[in-house]
């Protein structure tokens, strides 16, 4: 056993405490495991084989939805106390009942769509009952039942929605079994709706992309060009942290499994240089979480995204590189603050890789990553640039033995694939279920009627009610389902205030994402609280502190735009999906400013710059720290001066105490 087994492992039993995604079966029978192997590589080839022949998208999705729900009742459990070596008979009953959902769309194909008008015969709501109970259990055996249960209240809702005690917002017309069961099944705006149409076209290729870029070795490639990087640096574990889970949060969509994969790496050197447990694991929650801003991938929610509001995905990279930039900055300028005032080191150079040498080694593995940067940038569908750069990702890692990937790694890759997409495809199609009975009974209108009226035409305060609605709507959930709830509940109460669709869909996608190191449900704070021994609320509370220019970025880019890389002056529709980019010089000053503001920020939050600060101190950097990042030219002079003057009196505070 390596040294670093037993990290591993306990890495592994924290991963199944906090991510029920992990909990998952290993049967003892050899022909159990090559039968799930063999599904599993079945769905891949699926996906690759109809992205360039399709079928049409009903049947595409379903086939998606079954052949996944059909692992899912093979690989995990039903309870996580089940025995994990054997497959029962009743999941086998369920996997033929998952198969027989598509199965029966197949052959009543062109009934549903031609024949019958869109009226659900007898046959159409059994299998439509039966459907809906499957992608529920699905849901809860991958992720816990907080989905599951908030999925089946808005089932619930059209069966008493007519009833006379109802609040008269809620009111309805009476639904049967087949306007509700016929919306879940045989249309596109239900479970197959377009959250599983991201799945199946886009998400999947791209964890599948990530499941080759993990093979070849891409996660040692980001840990040791982040340790080259900053771990000399005062604080250096901390800041390795911080990089390296950013990007691999950004490819692998999952905040607590990437604070598990990386923080049993990056929590213990964390420790070893002097940084305390609380903030050791708050350093990787909040990085790891931050992930999934960031492009390129933006842990495949920006196809979402793009694929909701018709907005180019090209567009919605490029608008939130700068927020992302100035969330991590935040995060850094705090961890690099508390490495001063403990006076804490970074590891030896001499201990440390170089960069020229790590790239060298494993450099060529980035070349995927910018050729899908350019097949983007070159509007090529994103399905068939996921699609490309796989192959290339394959092709290049033969450029070096260590990086080779042999014909078992690419099947491995497509099996390891497969798995990792089974839990984005049980929240897309949970989710669907709440798509779709609000589609049916105009319930997202009631909530924004709702937001609106308490806001009472104020963009402010209704961007504050949006931001606690999106937080709670996405406490305990990935990001995936936590983004598409919030769109469809909270992101139109904003774009109804004149804010266009993109900025309002950013806004509520970051709130939904932050609920994972939110007290009480940070989930990602928990984890890493559970690796690195600390106590899980502190370390929340700590993850809150650390990720605080999140929680400030995105009002500054509503009330600035600009800042989006977007200049939406003199537009006429707040549905727009193409912008016209902003004055340099207005980029310009708004990125000093934010940066400064950033920065002082952090310094105001640790107490701390080149030498500690009082709490007057503090107060004062901080006042000067929000007027810079607040968008207005007075404010900005105003922030500059006072960032200024408490620099300039730190600095001499500093050199006084160093000549005593």
């Amino acid at each position: 056993m390596t040294s670093s087994q037993p990290q591993i492992n306990e890495g592994q039993k924290i991963l199944e405490k906090f991510d029920r995604e992990s909990l998952v079966r290993n049967p003892s029978n050899r022909n159990i495991q090559l039968f799930i192997a063999g599904l599993a590589l079945f769905y891949s080839l699926y996906h690759l084989v109809t992205t360039y022949y399709p079928i049409p998208q009903l049947l595409y999705r379903a086939a998606h939805v079954a052949i996944g729900l059909a692992l899912i009742f093979l690989i995990y459990p039903a309870y996580p106390s089940q025995n994990r070596t054997k497959v029962p008979f009743y999941d086998w009953f369920l996997m033929c009942c998952a198969f027989a959902s598509f199965g029966y769309l197949w052959i009543e194909y062109d009934g549903i769509m031609n024949t019958r008008g869109g009226i659900p015969n007898k046959l159409d709501i059994a299998f439509g009952i039966m459907t809906v109970i499957l992608v529920i259990d699905g849901a809860r055996r991958v992720m816990g039942w907080i989905l599951p249960i908030l999925a089946l209240t808005f089932l619930i809702y059209p069966f008493i929605s007519h009833y006379d005690f109802m609040p008269d917002r809620l009111l309805t017309r009476p639904y049967d079994l087949g306007d509700i069961f016929g919306q879940m099944y045989l249309k596109m705006e239900g479970i197959y709706s377009t959250a599983i149409g991201a799945s199946v076209s886009f998400i999947f290729l791209f964890i599948l992309f990530g499941a080759f870029l993990a093979k070849s070795g891409m996660g040692q490639l980001f840990n040791d060009l982040a340790l080259a990087l900053a771990g000399h640096k005062q604080g250096g574990p901390a800041k390795v942290a911080v990089i390296s889970s950013g990007f691999m949060g950004s490819i692998n969509g999952s905040a607590v499994g990437n604070v598990v994969g990386t923080g049993v790496f990056t929590i213990p050197m964390m420790k070893r240089v002097g940084y305390n447990a609380n903030f050791a694991g708050a350093v990787e929650a909040s990085a790891s979480v931050g992930g999934q801003i960031l492009p390129p991938i933006m842990g495949a929610s920006a196809f979402i995204m793009a694929e909701t509001t018709g907005v180019k995905y090209s567009t919605i990279a490029l608008a939130a590189f700068f927020p992302a930039l100035l969330y991590y900055l935040g995060v850094i300028a705090q961890v690099h603050f508390r490495a001063g005032k403990d006076d804490l080191k970074g590891i030896p150079k001499a201990d440390l890789p170089k960069v020229k040498e790590v790239l060298l080694a494993r450099g060529h593995l980035l070349i995927p990553i910018f050729a899908l940067v350019y097949f983007l940038s070159e509007s090529v569908p994103i399905n068939f640039a996921a699609f490309y750069t796989i192959i290339i990702s394959v092709i290049v890692s033969q450029f070096k033995k260590e990086t080779r990937m042999s014909f078992k790694d690419i099947v491995d890759a497509l099996i390891s694939g497969a798995k990792q997409s089974l839990p984005v495809m049980a929240a897309c199609a949970v989710v669907g279920i709440i798509i779709g009975t609000v589609s049916l009974t105009g319930f997202a209108s009631v909530m924004i009627s709702m937001i609106t009226s308490i806001g009472k035409d104020s963009l402010f305060l209704t961007l504050f009610l949006t931001m606690l609605a999106s937080m709670v709507l996405g406490m305990g959930l990935p990001s995936i389902p936590a983004y598409i709830i919030t769109a469809t509940m909270a992101a139109p109460a904003i774009a109804g205030l004149g804010v266009p669709v993109l900025v309002a869909h950013l806004f509520v996608f970051y709130f939904g994402l932050f609920a994972n190191i939110t007290p009480p449900v940070a989930l990602a704070s928990f984890a890493g609280a559970g690796i690195a021994g600390g106590d899980p609320m502190k370390t929340g509370w700590q993850s809150l502190k650390l990720a605080l220019a999140g929680f400030i970025v995105p009002f500054m880019f509503v009330y600035n735009p600009a800042m989006l890389y977007i200049d939406t002056t003199g537009l006429t529709s707040m549905n727009v999906t193409e912008f016209p980019a902003p004055p340099i010089l207005s980029m310009i000053m708004i990125a000093v400013t934010s940066i400064v503001g950033v920065i002082s920020l952090g310094a105001a939050v640790e107490g701390y710059f080149k030498s500690r600060m009082n709490v007057i101190e503090r107060l004062i950097l901080a006042a000067g720290a929000l007027m810079l990042i607040i968008p207005e030219l007075y404010t900005d002079i105003a922030g500059m001066i006072v960032v200024a003057g408490m620099a300039i009196f730190n600095l001499q505070k500093s050199k006084r105490l160093s000549a005593i």
